[in-house]
């Protein structure tokens, strides 16, 4: 445990602080399916000649070594003891993990496994040492097993961890997903994608409508779980409801024990926690760290019911090296719930801390003033969007001067729809769409409602539009009961049957129809336009009984 050895040490804030890490260390987690990996020590090496056989002579006799020269001309005289399996083609690709590497090469009759040109016999390769000047995979966070060395001292460290790389290992199954709540696509249209965009691994991919997540991939980096806006994608350890058990815990004991500015600086396990030790002596007795797998593997929901639980403000540590995709979704985040917050009359700090360590201690004893609002004694679930209410209702219900409603950036997942009721032909295509049921039909009447609530802003309802009439804006309403109350976009009369008077579409459907099908050879007479203003069950008996007449007039049925 990191020793918060405070220069104040009859601080009263320093002394609840104790008090909430005494809580957090006796915290528990549910356990996550474990991930396991197996490496029999099969090495690739690829790059140029020099330095690939550098490499391999630094590992000989350690690990099942093969070389893959891509660059440079190859000295056959230096290879003659050496007794190494070598391949010299162009690598066009790599994929797979720990234990399970696949790659190809350009030949002469287009690209081939280089397990195919390889003298071994192997199938796979369990460990890839990429020395060319650029890696072969660009992924912010490479898989397990993948190592890129541009230069001198970064090979020297790798060569020598290299060897450790051989057996079992296990890791959490970092993320849970679920497709039945997934705004990513529908019907054959791409909506949501969010978790997609923030990936900086590659173990996340679209089939369809759904996504697909490769566990081995998996780095745990969480922005795709705060990005997502329905919890289709949460984090699994700890899970969400772990974190926020502990939260509330820690700031209740906190409270207790006679604090009254609890600021919550988070910070990850590794990188994070390293720097932390260091500012660890000099942190002012109001800040209370708070330990994360990952940095980005909580977004606004937890923020929010944070603030709701008592905390006065919240901090984020990165570590040195942090990847820029999870630093823009904490900043994109942040920014959010800034604006949600601002927009309720608060003001609390929410500060993301880049920049060296004499600066962000700076910035930490800016101590702010205690909350003038009852901490919040709600539980959750595992449910992102209702604990997002929660957190919202508690925070709304003591806010200094909440505005109506509050513009937000389009990549929100707050907001409504609009439709153009002008041009609207109630066809029902956004609503059979629509993945959260924002938008529903009226039943048997023409009509469609929207829940403010339910919208997740993922776009599918605008694509599905066939008149283009549905258009998206971001943004929060704080009436909840606006919110939560469905209203009526669009409705018209309904079209009754000139045959049987059974109402089954509407006039504008109707008239579009009948004007699209003007100039078709099968609606030049006044009975097949008629027939277009029919339900089914009387245009089918039409058509019948126009047959009839027509053998009749012709005789067919005449004795």
């Amino acid at each position: 445990m990191i020793d918060f050895v405070n220069l104040s040490a009859r601080d009263g804030e320093a002394q609840a602080r104790a008090a909430a890490l005494a809580v957090a260390a006796t915290a528990r987690a549910e356990p996550a399916a474990l991930v396991e990996y197996r490496s029999r020590g099969s090495l690739l090496i690829l790059g140029p000649f020099d330095t690939v056989l550098t490499a391999a002579q630094k590992l000989k006799g350690r690990l099942e070594m093969t070389l893959l020269i891509s660059e440079g001309e190859i000295d056959f005289h230096r290879l003659e003891d050496e007794g190494l399996d070598l391949v010299q083609a162009r690598p066009r690709a790599i994929e797979g993990y720990l234990g399970a590497f696949r790659v190809t090469v350009g030949g002469p009759q287009g690209e081939v496994d280089l397990a195919s040109l390889s003298t071994t016999g192997r199938e796979r390769f369990d460990l890839v040492l990429d020395l060319g000047h650029q890696p072969l995979l660009s992924w912010e966070l490479p898989p397990p097993g993948y190592y890129h060395a541009p230069d001198v001292a970064g090979l020297e460290r790798i060569v020598a961890e290299l060897p450790e790389m051989v057996g079992s290992f296990e890791k959490p199954g970092y993320v849970l997903y679920d497709p039945h709540i997934c705004a990513h696509g529908s019907r054959g249209m791409t909506g949501c994608s969010r978790c997609l965009e923030v990936c900086p691994s590659g173990a996340l991919t679209s089939i369809g409508e759904m996504i697909q997540l490769d566990p081995f991939l998996c780095q745990g980096a969480g922005s795709c779980a705060a990005a997502c806006p329905t919890g289709a994608i949460a984090y699994a350890y700890p899970r969400p409801r772990d974190t926020l058990a502990t939260l509330q815990a820690m700031l209740k004991a906190y409270r207790q024990a006679g604090g009254e500015r609890p600021c919550l600086l988070f910070y990850d396990a590794q990188g994070g926690r390293e720097r932390l030790e260091r500012l660890a002596g000099d942190l002012p007795g109001h800040m209370v760290p708070f330990e994360l797998a990952e940095l980005a593997a909580t977004g606004l929901e937890t923020w929010l019911a944070a603030l709701a639980y008592g905390a006065v403000g919240l901090c984020w540590l990165p570590a040195e090296g942090l990847a820029p995709s999870l630093l823009r979704e904490l900043d994109r985040q942040l920014e959010l719930a800034r604006t949600l917050l601002v927009g309720m009359g608060y003001r609390p700090p929410l500060e993301l801390l880049v920049g060296d360590d004499d600066d962000v201690l700076q910035r930490l004893h800016d101590a702010p003033p205690a909350n003038p609002w009852p901490p919040a004694a709600f539980a959750t679930f595992d449910e992102k969007r209702n604990t997002l209410r929660l957190a919202m209702d508690h925070l709304l219900a003591h806010a200094p001067a909440a505005e109506e409603v509050v513009p937000l950036p389009a990549t929100a997942p707050f907001g409504r729809v609009l439709v153009d009721g002008g041009n609207c032909t109630l066809c029902m295509s956004c609503a059979a769409v629509c993945p959260t049921g924002a938008i529903a039909t009226g039943g048997g009447v023409p009509r469609l409602t929207f829940t403010e609530e339910q919208c997740v802003q993922c776009g599918l309802c605008e694509r599905a539009c066939p008149e283009r009439v549905v258009t998206l804006e971001a943004r929060y309403l704080y009436d909840a009961k606006a919110r939560r109350r469905p209203r009526v976009l669009h409705e018209e009369p309904p079209f009754l049957c000139v045959g049987c008077g059974k109402p089954f579409a509407t006039r504008s459907i109707i008239e579009r129809m009948t004007a699209k099908l003007a100039g078709h050879w099968m609606y030049q007479d006044q009975r097949a336009r008629r027939r277009l203003q029919m339900c089914e069950d009387c245009r089918v008996a039409d058509m019948f009984q126009a047959g009839q007449n027509s053998r009749t007039a012709e005789g067919v049925d005449k004795p």
